[in-house]
């Protein structure tokens, strides 16, 4: 009967869920350049931003700051909620069953490793379900940014679990495997390791397993994709065709991206974006984008990302060692290639992840805000970035203050990329003839 009760509460909670899951669409399609923003003799960045930012009404405002800011208590529940887990499988000697079954099961120390690691993931599956539902399907759809039923969100949480699972269990146990036959060496040749992975998998997402979420299809209007096409080819980047994919399936976000390598590279732009934006903010998200992949930013993320690996393998050397030595016997673990010592190296690894959270956000937002000035001056659409940011606003605080934006933003904020588009707009006015110093979406308007 207990069982039961939950089942049926989570049901009446999925259903409360889909029916406030009409998506909220809180700024008009496409937004309208304010008169502040429209270039003149006297044109002032700070005024023009202002009255980008007036678009918004506070009721979306207020929506859109309560989403951002409750997302910083999810940063700090998300690591109270792993840690707990960690330490009930070492306090309740689950994690050491957990081992001895796998024990009992196979005699190879590789096949041994796996089955732990899949009873392992079993159990993070089970214990943070909860959290992840509350997270990515009831918050999603509170705040109108979700578009999926119940079953189709399980589906793709389900396929990506056991991508989760099968790639966890190679890294796993590849990683087992060096610490097993390298016990002095095995924290350099782990970090090795596990960047190498990271790199890979950056690669390969966007081109072989994003497409197992959404279908990619050519998109044919000429009125989008030639602009787009020219800026490219203008930008060194030799693509012939621009994708669409249905993301509005699943999310009422916007997004485009410009991703993979040699014959695989793709330029792909969601729905949303080609629903909702204007030609001006599609040109303004692909130059900002084209700008990500010319600049180099997913290798020059992933080897930031690397001394980040490095580091984070140095403290666990440092750590690991010393926790097994004082508590390690005690709670019957063998040491550090013992699998049943995972849950401990996992709660050393978030604590670490998540006193770094701060530097992350950094590395990502710089590359972010090179990515908007190179797109400025690719796309040259000022009004079309606002216009995004203005959009991106709708689940983006608009206005942090300096330290919470240091603290939690991997991105520029939405005000800080408004006054950048406003300050090149002013720029590029400048620069002209005072009878041409108009900016190209002035000009269209």
């Amino acid at each position: 009967m207990r069982y039961r009760s939950l089942l049926l509460l989570v049901l009446c909670l999925v259903s409360l869920a889909a029916f406030a899951a009409e998506p909220q669409s809180v700024l008009p399609s496409p937004i309208p350049i304010p008169q502040a923003a429209q270039a003149s003799a006297h044109f002032d960045p700070e005024a023009a931003t202002n009255a980008y930012l007036a678009l918004m009404p506070p009721a979306a405002k207020a929506r859109s700051d309560a989403y951002f800011e409750g997302g910083y208590w999810l940063i700090l529940w998300e690591f109270l909620w792993g840690a707990a887990i960690s330490i009930a499988l070492l306090a309740f000697g689950w994690s050491i069953r957990m081992r001895e079954r796998a024990e009992r099961m196979s005699s190879r120390p590789w096949l041994q490793t796996i089955l732990y690691l899949l009873q392992y993931f079993a159990v993070l599956g089970v214990a943070g379900f909860p959290l992840t539902l509350y997270e990515s399907f009831f918050r999603e759809h509170q705040y109108g940014l979700s578009t999926q039923t119940f079953a189709a969100w399980m589906g793709d949480l389900s396929l990506d679990f056991a991508l989760d699972v099968v790639m966890g269990a190679i890294v796993g146990s590849v990683l087992y495997a060096i610490v097993r036959k390298l016990s002095r060496t095995w924290w350099i040749w782990g970090a090795i390791t596990t960047s190498a992975f990271v790199v890979l998998l950056q690669l390969i997402w966007p081109v072989f397993l994003s497409p197992l979420f959404n279908k990619r299809v050519p998109l044919h209007d000429p009125k989008v994709t030639e602009p787009i096409l020219r800026m490219a080819r203008a930008n060194g980047i030799s693509a012939r065709d621009v994708y669409e994919i249905d993301a509005s399936k699943q999310t009422t976000r916007m997004s485009a991206n410009v991703s993979g390598f040699g014959s695989t590279m793709r330029i792909t732009i969601n729905d949303n974006l080609l629903r909702r934006g204007s030609p001006e903010e599609i040109q303004a998200f692909m130059g900002h984008e084209i700008g990500h992949y010319v600049l180099n930013h997913s290798y020059d993320r992933a080897f930031k990302f690397t001394i980040l690996i490095a580091m984070w393998f140095v403290a666990l050397r440092l750590t690991l060692g010393w926790a097994l030595a004082r508590w390690g016997t005690r709670q019957g673990l063998r040491g550090i290639s013992d699998t049943a010592a995972l849950p401990l190296v996992v709660l050393l690894s978030s604590l670490f992840f998540f006193v770094l959270t701060p530097v992350i956000n950094t590395i990502i937002r710089t590359q972010e805000a090179e990515a908007d000035m190179y797109g400025l001056n690719a796309a040259h659409e000022p009004d079309g970035f606002a216009q995004a940011a203005l959009h991106l606003g709708e689940y983006r605080k608009m206005s942090p203050g300096p330290v919470e934006e240091f603290l939690f933003f991997d991105h520029p904020s939405g005000r800080a990329r408004i006054l950048a588009a406003m300050r090149w707009k002013e720029g590029e006015r400048a620069s002209r003839p005072q009878s041409t110093a108009v900016s190209a979406g002035d000009q269209k308007k």
